[in-house]
């Protein structure tokens, strides 16, 4: 029997939001992927220069953000993964990645969601798939945070 998780990386709540409604679509189980350090609003000022998320974006070698756990329970028990994600400049949030690193995707197919206000998925889910170790990962998709049932009913 089919076993559906649905995995998401929410900052600012709208990923979470989505990632629940999923769940709730697809009568699935859900796991949020945390930072150790969360993110604050001035963290996430893209127009600071000096802001967390800025210096991140142009400095590779920080984005290895820490995560209070990668470790799903029941994780070997699930077949389908929906991967849910913020796009922060056009590529996925970095704690996404830090998970996506962190876990065995092997036996798992993985739908790759990225939710946005305006910027499209890109090369997101490829980037991901790079940084997985297996899997079946399919294009990524993405949503608009405030995407209606029946919208995100149409990616599933």
């Amino acid at each position: 029997m089919s076993k559906t998780i649905v995995v998401y990386y929410s900052v600012q709540g709208h990923v979470k939001k989505i990632a629940e409604k999923i769940a709730e679509l697809k009568g699935a189980d859900l796991f949020a992927i945390e930072a150790k350090q969360p993110y604050t609003e001035a963290d996430l000022d893209y127009m600071n220069e000096g802001s967390r998320a800025t210096q991140e974006f142009n400095n590779p070698e920080l984005r290895d953000i820490e995560l209070v756990s990668t470790e799903v329970p029941g994780w070997a028990d699930y077949d389908t993964v929906i991967l849910c994600y913020p796009i922060w400049w056009g590529i996925a949030a970095w704690g996404t990645n830090s998970f996506v690193k962190a876990v065995d995707w092997n036996g798992k197919k993985v739908l790759p969601i990225a939710i946005s206000h305006s910027s499209p998925a890109g090369e997101s889910g490829y980037l991901l798939e790079d940084d997985a170790n297996g899997g079946e990962w399919a294009e990524a998709v993405r949503l608009y945070q405030d995407a209606t049932d029946d919208e995100i009913q149409s990616v599933l």
